[in-house]
């Protein structure tokens, strides 16, 4: 009998966050150890629960839920979402700019397989939000990775950004707050790489999940301010991370700049929501009391919080372990973590976590899988409350002091 195999648009596409190194861990569980999976930015099993009055809202919607709903996303969402950024100073933005989804995930999806034809460069920033590179991937595109410089606070090198542009690149990716670094980018760099967009008639495509989750005096600053009535932006956000949801599937984009260029574009995308006739539409009920409500993010981010302290601790405690370095984190859940080749001459980082795995039941995940190109990274998520989180690194000195 003919084998039955996965399409061939997979080829290349990868999503290592949980890939073989998720698929070992499982194999450990079902052995009976107990794994620490810091892998994933997943709120919900550290013990962060969402606000109640966004559960009590989408349980008081949920008899009004039963139904399909405008597939570009509830009237109130949107105006919800409208009113947030018009509120941040970009007064042009109308209902019809704003579309809803599960999450940004499918919207970094759906908007690649409107934009992307077969051969279009998509400029992705290196490291990267995996789902971007393979997203591009998979609608034919091409991603081509431009450097963070980790010696300048992991901010973009805009000169290598130049440098890769071609007659075939179609957009520029801005991932601010960043994951999986943890930079958050000045209005300096911001203004650059809209700059950089506008001279060579590129889209901005700007992931700002991690917009709320700020420390110190670290400020956000949206690109479509800055991208204003000449230069198309894509914002993604949605309420995953600031408001600790991730499994409730709500996120949206909200498109900004020369709309009346952008038509065809936009019929397609409609078209494409129209497909997935909806998004999850209890969560959509959520998303007007999050954006107009109590922000209780601001208990986790200042000193105290635990986003904050936890953020801290790893930063400090990673840098004391010899022969590593990270850089501080300013924002969002992550530290991305160096280890120095000269002391760690590791040659294939995703065996080196597989085997921490196995040592000490502790996943994270390897810095390639961001698509950095040296394997002298990895990615360690924050979220583990304070004494957790300090046998988590006790366990990676534990494990690199026999490798030194």
């Amino acid at each position: 009998m003919r084998q039955i195999r996965q399409s061939r648009k997979l080829r290349n596409v990868r999503y290592d966050v949980r890939g073989p190194i998720l698929v070992e861990a499982q194999r450990l569980e079902s052995e009976g150890h107990r794994i620490l999976k810091l892998n994933i930015g997943n709120t919900a099993p550290f013990g962060f629960e969402a606000p109640e009055a966004i559960v009590a809202d989408i349980v008081h919607h949920l008899p009004d839920s039963q139904g399909y709903a405008d597939s570009r996303g509830i009237y109130e969402a949107r105006t919800a979402v409208m009113n947030y950024y018009q509120s941040r100073g970009l007064r042009d933005v109308r209902v019809d700019d704003v579309f809803i989804g599960n999450g940004v995930s499918e919207l970094i999806s759906m908007v690649l397989q409107a934009f992307v034809d077969d051969g279009n460069e998509i400029l992705v920033p290196a490291p990267d939000y995996p789902l971007w590179t393979g997203a591009v991937t998979l609608a034919g595109g091409t991603a081509v990775h431009y450097r963070c410089d980790e010696a300048d606070d992991w901010n973009p090198d805009l000169a290598d950004i130049e440098a890769k542009i071609t007659e075939n690149t179609h957009a520029l990716v801005i991932i601010n707050p960043n994951n999986p670094t943890g930079a958050v980018y000045s209005v300096e760099t911001v203004k650059g790489l809209v700059d950089i967009a506008r001279r060579h008639d590129l889209v901005v495509m700007a992931d700002e999940i991690y917009e709320k989750i700020l420390f110190e005096d670290a400020v956000h600053h949206h690109a479509a301010t800055y991208a204003g009535s000449d230069v198309l932006c894509l914002t993604f956000s949605g309420l995953s991370k600031a408001y600790r949801v991730c499994g409730y599937r709500a996120g949206w984009v909200m498109i900004s700049g020369p709309k009346e260029l952008a038509e065809d574009f936009i019929e397609g995308l409609t078209l494409i929501a129209n497909m997935r006739m909806c998004a999850n539409v209890p969560a959509q009920h959520a998303i007007q009391t999050a954006l107009g409500g109590y922000q209780s993010v601001e208990e986790l981010i200042g000193p105290g919080g635990r986003y904050y302290e936890q953020a801290m601790l790893a930063h400090r405690m990673l840098n004391e372990i010899p022969g590593v370095s990270s850089v501080k984190p300013r924002g969002a859940l992550y530290c991305f973590p160096r280890l120095d080749p000269e002391v760690y001459p590791i040659e294939d980082d995703e065996a080196f976590v597989i085997e921490l795995l196995r040592a000490k039941k502790l996943l994270v995940t390897h810095g390639t899988g961001f698509n950095w190109p040296e394997p002298d990274h990895f990615r360690l998520v924050t979220l583990p409350a304070v004494d957790v989180l300090e046998e988590a690194i006790s366990r990676i000195a534990d494990f690199l002091a026999v490798r030194r």
